[in-house]
């Protein structure tokens, strides 16, 4: 079994190099042209671009902006997105790949093209993007990947070398895609946002949505917000009359970085779908050093192993890239996607039967783009002047395509695999003594699944371990110390706080008086 190494810092990059936010929470009724629920690189690109275009605009963000999913990406800012276009060409026609590509590279550009006018400084770099295999008998993969690529319209070769310290058998490479902080960029946006008048409510978690000719929010606290449109943009939508969570599978990836000599550091982003996904970028660190950051271990939530997952990148990186084994892990985080069955996000009216309620989801691993486009596109859709010949393409009213159908039953296959199948099971242990301190376990208690966590001292947290969001089981993350919810990505702190949605409610405290150091236990009973 290889070693687990632990890092300097259990935190995202871009979070710990940047100052916290600190907006008030909502608490007080409001009204608004349009409000934006989540504040995370869709919300907030969003946002600007409608206030930007004269509205009023609120963002309602659950706990930090900027902090969520998009605080703990790999920030690569490209229109390369693995081996999509040759999948997008068969599946949905030449058009669509081609338009596919315009509104990736047209994010890329905009981008650029903010922090110059707004003068931020985002760590933004120009380099070349490739997704790369080292087994020769994918590289005809490779080959059409690139020919798919070019005639989409993107600046894309097929190349057999790069510089990553290894042999590749085959790359596609695109020219000039950006990396950047994006925790930089969103904090120097979300500050312009509110210098032209938009409004900004951290920890303020929404509840409840009226869809109308004038759309009323619930919060959490009992603040209203009266809207004439509404921008679902929490990732995984929490709410979601059009069913989309049949539609969506969310998938986790691991994240470890450390700093090495510069020359040492690769230049561009390269990516692999070989080895449950292999990622490798750097970023700019101290002088003379360079902060080389590696992805991979697909997952999903509350598979487990998750420890042992890290160890084994780590060992990757270690054997695969100079300099990395020999420096001090400085970082460790990960990141979490929502992957659609068509391969396209959704992003626009949030249902059939809505006017004024838009969603953003489904991006696939490709956030950064995918959320700048995004905003432009709601933008376009809620302030007028003139939609992009992309919008159908995005569009979550689209019927997927028949040759779809057994990826949505294997979406499906798999929940019902969770929700059925991890009722079946007799537990993952038998009682509660059998949780070591500091970690945690789905324990059957009088005939109730429950969610117990114990303490570095012993002490035990007892709470349902039944989703709040749909009622899956949910599982131990043993890295991060968390419940996820394996369904659907909801993700809970060991007190049963949400840290993800979609679920909107924590999970259930319980009392157990079997469990010493639980609420109504036998520990408690003795003080």
């Amino acid at each position: 079994m290889v070693a687990e190494r632990r890092p300097t810092v259990d935190e995202s990059y871009w979070i710990a190099t940047t100052p916290g936010t600190g907006s008030p929470p909502l608490t007080a009724d409001v009204t608004a042209d349009v409000a934006v629920i989540g504040g995370g690189i869709a919300g907030l690109c969003t946002a600007w671009e409608l206030v930007r275009a004269g509205l009023d605009v609120v963002v309602l963000e659950a706990d930090r902006i900027a902090a969520g999913v998009t605080g703990n990406t790999t920030a690569k800012l490209t229109s390369l997105h693995s081996l999509t276009y040759a999948r997008l060409e068969e599946r949905h026609g030449a058009e669509s790949a081609e338009l596919y590509a315009r509104s990736q590279q047209d994010a890329v550009e905009h981008t650029a093209a903010l922090c110059v006018e707004l003068k931020i400084d985002a760590e933004l770099e120009r380099a070349p993007a490739f997704t790369y295999v080292e087994n020769a008998d994918r590289a005809d993969e490779i080959r059409a990947e690139a020919a798919a690529a070019l005639k989409a319209g993107l600046d894309a070769s097929y190349v057999t070398e790069t510089e990553l310290p290894f042999p590749v058998a085959a790359a596609v490479r695109v020219a000039d895609q950006l990396q950047f902080h994006p925790r930089k960029f969103l904090l120097g946006l979300a500050e312009r946002f509110t210098d032209e008048g938009g409004r900004i409510h951290e920890r303020t978690r929404v509840t409840g949505l009226h869809d109308g000719s004038r759309c009323r929010l619930t919060t959490e606290n009992g603040a209203t917000v009266e809207a004439s449109d509404v921008v679902i943009a929490t990732h995984y939508p929490v709410f979601d009359r059009a069913l989309l969570f049949t539609r969506l599978k969310p998938r986790r990836e691991l994240v470890i970085a450390a700093p090495v000599p510069a020359e040492a550091a690769p230049t561009g982003m390269y990516l692999s779908p070989e080895d449950s996904v292999r990622s490798v970028r750097s970023a700019p660190y101290s002088d003379g050093q360079r902060l080389l950051i590696v992805t991979g271990e697909k997952f999903e939530p509350g598979a487990g192993g998750v420890r042992g997952r890290f160890a084994r990148l780590d060992a990757w990186a270690g054997e695969r890239l100079p300099g990395f084994a020999d420096a001090e892990m400085a970082y460790r985080w990960a990141a979490q996607d929502n992957d659609s069955s068509d391969h396209l996000p959704y992003v626009g009216h949030a249902h059939p039967g809505t006017q004024h309620v838009y969603v953003a989801t489904g991006f696939g691993g490709w956030g950064m783009s995918n959320g700048v486009m995004a905003g432009r596109l709601l933008a376009a859709h809620i302030a007028g002047g003139g939609r992009p010949a992309w919008t159908e393409l995005y569009d979550p009213r689209r019927l997927p395509p028949v040759s779809d159908t057994a990826e949505l039953v294997k979406f499906q296959a798999a929940v019902a695999k969770h929700f059925v199948g991890d009722r079946l099971r007799t537990g993952h242990v038998d009682s509660v003594t059998d949780i070591a301190p500091g970690s945690g376990a789905v324990v059957r208690l009088a005939g109730q699944r429950c969610a117990v966590y114990r303490d570095e001292m012993g002490h035990a947290l007892v709470l349902s371990a039944r989703c709040t969001h749909l009622g899956c089981l949910v599982q131990f993350n043993d890295a991060e110390r968390v419940w996820e919810c394996p369904c659907h990505g909801s993700r809970f702190a060991t007190d049963g706080s949400i840290l993800h949605g979609p679920a909107t409610r924590p999970l259930e405290p319980l009392e157990h008086r079997e469990v010493p150091g639980a609420p109504g236990g036998e520990a408690e009973d003795q003080v």
